[in-house]
């Protein structure tokens, strides 16, 4: 059998991370002297919660497997669970090779009237994990060991190109995917991770956006990326399909709603009033957006389905999330509400079925990670907090970031599947999906 030159440059690039691994120097100093607090700051319900929380997290990835895996064809289950299950392995490896200093070292930005803003981490304050150890840290995870705090964050990072693949399922070239799945993660998860969620990231420090758990993160970045891939690779050959295994979604569905208890409760980084909050409004949110969603297809002539509850309780685990910690259980039920039925309009709508995303990702964490992020800035608890509390500023910075994320993240993935396609085609040949990826990329078959 011909070995590809491409499949040997993989295994070239992992085998230089392990050999460097091995001779890696041990750290020798702290970086940025105060930075870090004494074992003393560690609080032992918090360090449980956030083990408890990371492992919900990483269960939420082979979740979204059999989530999209039920919805495809026979013929590509394999390969759309794989291309979600492969994310713990890529992004773990890159995540502490250099994805976590890129998101969480020191800042890299502009300076606005005397005030530096980052825009990116520097690559080397926490390259292969430097200086990630035991200690708290003095503004990130204060509570906890740094450490926790950057395997927790990890589990965020995994999941957020698995979503992705959703938009191109049935036709993607695996080794293509990968390639843009690191390049993904390093081009626009790690910039705007930093500029959402580090102490002084622009759109954290300037703009003031609220993104209690990944709406903004997450599920915009995902959804505009899965929008660009959907239009940038093109419809399939047959793109009329029966779900493959009804049950593996309502599966995938439990594993995400189990999982997303720890994606938006843990987002507390503490065992406190916050996380149980956070616990209540996602499940509330949940709940209230499958019901809304079934009820708005009945409405329209279409019958209840478990494919339709189950995709409604997504939509609203989705919008709940950067909202999670800043809303009241009340407030919960109407972002629920409201975003399934906006997101069940956009699955429908004529114009966005033109373009083949295949498992409607833009329609459903997208345009849920719209309607969460400005929900947040519409509804967040506290004085000036948000529109209903007296800060239109606050809003009107919102629908400011709103505009760069979503411009940001579908002009950057566009570039880099132009770029990937570039390097390695991205669609598999029109006789490898006539046969399905199952067998034509992995050979092999669950019948």
């Amino acid at each position: 059998m011909k070995i590809e030159k491409r499949w040997v440059i993989s295994f070239v690039v992992i085998s230089i991370i392990a050999i460097a691994a091995l001779f890696w120097p041990e750290q020798t100093s702290l970086p940025l002297p105060g930075t870090f607090l004494g074992e003393d700051s560690i609080v032992g319900a918090d360090v449980a919660w956030i083990l408890a929380s990371s492992g919900l997290v990483l269960l939420m990835t082979p979740g979204l497997s059999f989530f999209y895996g039920g919805m495809v064809g026979k013929k590509n289950m394999i390969s759309t669970m794989l291309q979600s299950f492969i994310a713990l392995g890529v992004i773990s490896i890159l995540w502490v090779v250099v994805g976590f200093s890129l998101s969480f070292g020191e800042s890299i930005g502009i300076t606005i009237n005397g005030e530096h803003y980052g825009l990116i981490g520097n690559p080397t304050t926490y390259l292969f994990f430097n200086n990630v150890g035991v200690l708290p840290h003095s503004k990130m995870a204060s509570t906890v060991p740094f450490i926790l705090f950057a395997l927790f964050q990890m589990k965020f990072a995994v999941i957020t190109p698995a979503l992705i693949t959703g938009s191109f399922a049935e036709r993607v070239r695996f080794i293509s995917y990968l390639l843009f799945m690191v390049l993904f993660s390093l081009i626009i998860y790690t910039p705007l991770c930093h500029m959402v969620w580090h102490p002084d990231g622009l759109l954290n420090k300037y703009f003031g956006v609220k993104d209690f758990a990944g709406g903004t993160v997450v599920h915009m970045s995902a959804g505009f990326a899965a929008l660009a891939g959907a239009m940038m690779i093109g419809k399939r050959k047959n793109p009329h399909h029966e779900p493959s295994n009804i049950p593996f979604v309502i599966l995938g569905t439990g594993m995400l709603w189990f999982g997303w208890f720890g994606f938006n409760a843990g987002s507390a980084l503490a065992a406190n009033a916050t996380a149980a909050m956070a616990f209540g409004t996602t499940t509330i949110a949940s709940g209230t957006a499958m019901l809304s969603w079934i009820f708005f297809d009945r409405v329209n002539g279409r019958k209840v389905s478990a494919l339709g509850a189950c995709i409604g309780a997504v939509v609203g685990l989705v919008a709940i999330t950067p909202a999670a910690g800043f809303v009241t259980i009340p407030h919960a039920i109407f972002i629920g509400f409201i975003s399934a039925i906006v997101s069940n309009l956009m699955c429908h709508w004529k114009r966005l079925k033109k373009v083949d995303d295949t498992l409607d990702v833009f329609a459903c964490h997208g345009v849920g990670g719209i309607m969460g992020m400005i929900l947040t800035a519409i509804l967040a608890q506290g004085e000036n907090a948000s529109l209903l509390h007296g800060g239109f500023e606050v809003f009107a910075h919102h629908m400011m970031a709103l505009v760069l994320v979503s411009a940001f993240t579908f002009l950057g993935s566009l570039i880099l599947y132009k770029l990937t396609d570039m390097i390695i085609p991205l669609r598999v040949a029109e006789d490898s999906e006539n046969i399905g990826l199952d067998l034509s990329q992995h050979d092999e078959s669950h019948a």
